[in-house]
């Protein structure tokens, strides 16, 4: 047909069929995602991938699917996520700072999955942990915040660079109030604190996380526990410290003792607090930027390694608040 574009075709030889499993996903979705991001043509016959379409898009289809080659080379799962953070960074030249990103290994969490920074914001905030005593990411759900900072905190104490870990958050009220949730003090609190413990029976699975609880290596509590202590030889991780008073954030701050790290996390735009209490994260950010010693890492939209509906979902609410406060201005 007049004008009709030539059609190429290129393959791909995948080492075993692991590989060949994880690249093509449940029901080969992960192949049909990649037709719906580069609009080429993906057929798996055996170990060889073969991939159909017009020159430009068979060029880009392929750099995309080796970008993610040390996931499927590994047998692991290629994501959505993954697929479209590296197809971001093809896009904006950045293809071989991906290729380097993706072969940073931190963990392999219990269910054999690889744990990595997927973003270049991810590992400088990694490397910002482990170069700082103090570190306050800044970001939205789903931005890999909490996790990546167990991730480093289980490191350290495995590499006994630490004695012990401290997981603390606010346990801020949602209508109701704690004397009249069922159970003793722990029991109230731990709703709140469940996310922290996701992230250890992640990486260490329930029945160690257990264990380590009980003899006190793994410390998870409530921040109002924190007051009067000074936490020695510890990585201390303070999460949902959008929902801190300032009070509460100068406090925590200088329970930090000898030979200890702290990382606090937070998302600006989810603050719990009633509207004339001031966050104590924004106020952190602003009083500690510049400090030695200290790091701030901003995590934005682009980061988010969730279902990638959680970043479209991350973006519409950016969009309203921004014109919700124009309108509050006018």
């Amino acid at each position: 047909m007049a004008g009709s574009e030539r059609i190429a075709s290129f393959s791909i030889d995948l080492p075993d069929q692991a590989a060949a499993l994880a690249l093509a996903g449940q029901a080969e979705s992960t192949l049909r995602r990649l037709e719906a991001l580069t609009g080429a043509s993906f057929v798996l016959r055996g170990l060889r991938l073969v991939i159909q379409g017009p020159p430009a898009q068979l060029e880009r289809s392929a750099a995309l699917v080796e970008l993610v080659r040390p996931l499927w080379v590994e047998g692991q799962a290629v994501a959505q996520a993954d697929l479209q953070t590296a197809l971001a960074a093809l896009d904006t030249g950045r293809g071989d700072q991906h290729r380097e990103l993706s072969s940073q290994v931190l963990a392999r969490s219990t269910k054999g999955k690889l744990l990595r920074p997927r973003t270049e914001a991810q590992r400088a905030y990694v490397e910002a942990i482990e170069r700082h005593d103090l570190t306050l990411a800044i970001g939205p759900a789903g931005t890999g915040k909490t996790l990546l900072a167990t991730v480093q905190a289980v490191r350290m104490l495995q590499e006994r660079r630490v004695e012990r870990l401290v997981l603390t958050r606010p346990a801020v009220e949602a209508g109701e109030r704690l004397g009249f949730l069922p159970g003793d003090l722990q029991q109230k609190v731990d709703p709140y604190l469940r996310p922290l413990y996701d992230a250890l029976h992640e990486l260490l699975g329930a029945e160690r996380t257990s264990a380590m609880l009980e003899r006190g290596v793994i410390e998870v509590a409530p921040l109002a526990y924190m007051r009067g202590r000074t936490l020695e030889g510890a990585f201390v991780i303070v999460d949902e410290a959008q929902n801190t008073t300032a009070t509460q954030m100068r406090m925590v701050l200088t329970r930090l003792g000898e030979h200890s790290r702290m990382v606090v996390t937070g998302d600006p735009s989810q603050v719990d607090l009633p509207r004339h209490q001031v966050s104590g994260l924004a106020e952190a950010v602003r009083v500690l930027a510049g400090v030695e010693g200290v790091a701030i890492c901003p995590l934005t939209d682009a980061d988010v390694v969730r279902h990638p509906v959680v970043q479209r979902v991350v973006q519409a609410y950016a969009r309203f608040d921004q014109d919700r406060a124009a309108a509050d201005n006018r």
